[in-house]
């Protein structure tokens, strides 16, 4: 049988393997004899401060002397002060910083019963095995999930935004909003990275010298400030409104083509748990936009037909929050959790070229579509709306 040493402290025992090879194939374990296993590196080209490798087991197993095929996805999840970027933490935030971000709460998931609450559409992988490796670290054993392509069009977006809807409306999902490890709220946000590093940036003349900040103007600098000055009280206003269950990072690329075009497989619970209504809404809108995967054109349009699906899923579930707070929830989760941040201070050691340009001027147009929706959302925008 070959190593699993590339899985290091993510490895099992052979029994436990084997169980879970059985479990795979609905076999029962005492029928299946494992043959040869191999792993292969994930490769994966985004950051993410709370994984500390992504692995595929796979392999040939014996069933009561019929050879079978298994491949199984291996995740190790972590405190992200085990990841190299919080060396660069200064050194008085770094309890505060460890602290505000969920890893155990991705296990607590997989260990749940998920699975059987979700609405018709939506699916997640079938959880083989989750294992404490320590105080800071777990591993994850997950079924497969076959690639399908899937073209992001106006129809998949609303499809996904409409579950997302019947998702945190959900009375039978609720319960399972206090699975996250950590109190989180945009206050705690708030006072967590905004104030320690994205207010900075924004008030520092010299980051907007940078060429990539070529598409943020002053106009859009100086707004910019003046909300980030208010940030507490908007961070403030959105924690007062209702709170549902969120995936916490609904982007597209989390969002997996089911077996069928209307069905998704949501993979990625890092950040589940609850929030102000509307907050997956955000990163479905730009989360493939930030990373430069689409371009910012049609915010507006995509972002209206998305809201309207969200809410037709909130009245599938029976919530009937109205539907102006779900477009304020969504307009301060936009600014507060995207907008603010889209100085793309993170491509500053690379490149200044056509594709970073690009990116960095999409990230301008989030930012500008977030202060506008923000405005536009607002209790004197409403006041002059209702006077027209």
């Amino acid at each position: 049988m070959t190593s699993r040493e590339p899985l290091g402290a993510a490895d099992v025992s052979d029994a436990e393997l084997t169980a879970m090879v059985a479990d795979l194939l609905h076999e029962d374990a005492s029928d299946v004899e494992l043959v040869d296993t191999r792993v292969e590196p994930v490769d994966y080209d985004l950051p993410a401060i709370t994984t500390g490798g992504r692995w595929w087991v796979s392999g040939e197993a014996a069933v009561r002397g019929e050879r079978s095929q298994f491949r199984m996805f291996v995740k190790q999840v972590q405190s992200w002060e085990r990841h190299p970027f919080f060396a660069s933490v200064p050194e008085e935030f770094r309890e505060l910083a460890a602290s505000g971000v969920p890893w155990k709460t991705e296990a607590e998931v997989y260990r749940s019963d998920l699975a059987s609450r979700l609405p018709e559409g939506l699916s997640a992988p079938r959880t083989l095995g989750v294992f404490d490796l320590d105080a800071t670290s777990s591993a994850i054993w997950l079924e497969e999930v076959p690639v399908r392509p899937a073209t992001w069009d106006r129809a998949r977006y609303e499809r996904a935004a409409y579950l997302l809807g019947r998702l945190a409306g959900s009375p039978d999902l609720a319960p399972l909003a206090g699975l996250r490890d950590v109190e989180w709220s945009l206050e705690t946000y708030v006072t967590g990275r905004v104030t320690v590093q994205v207010a900075p940036i924004l008030m520092s003349d010299e980051v907007w010298q940078h060429p990539l900040c070529a598409g943020f103007d002053a106009d859009l600098r100086d707004r910019l400030r003046a909300v980030v000055a208010d940030v507490t009280a908007l961070a403030a206003e959105g924690d007062a409104l209702p709170r549902l269950l969120s995936h916490g990072d609904a982007c597209p690329n989390n969002l997996l083509a089911g077996e069928r075009d209307d069905e998704l497989v949501m993979i990625d619970f890092g950040f589940w748990g609850a929030a102000p209504v509307g907050f997956d809404l955000t990163q479905l809108l730009v989360g493939d936009v930030q990373i430069g995967k689409r371009r910012a054109g049609n915010l507006a349009e995509l972002d209206e037909a998305s809201l309207a699906a969200y809410v037709a899923g909130l009245r599938a579930e029976g919530c009937e929050i109205p539907e102006h707070q779900v477009r304020r929830g969504h307009a301060l989760c936009l600014l507060v959790m995207t907008g603010l941040s889209t100085i793309p201070f993170d491509l500053f050691e690379g490149p200044v070229d056509d594709r970073t340009k690009q990116v960095a001027a999409d990230r301008a147009a989030i930012a500008r579509y977030a202060l506008e929706l923000l405005e536009a959302t607002s209790t004197r925008a409403g006041s002059r709306s209702s006077s027209m």
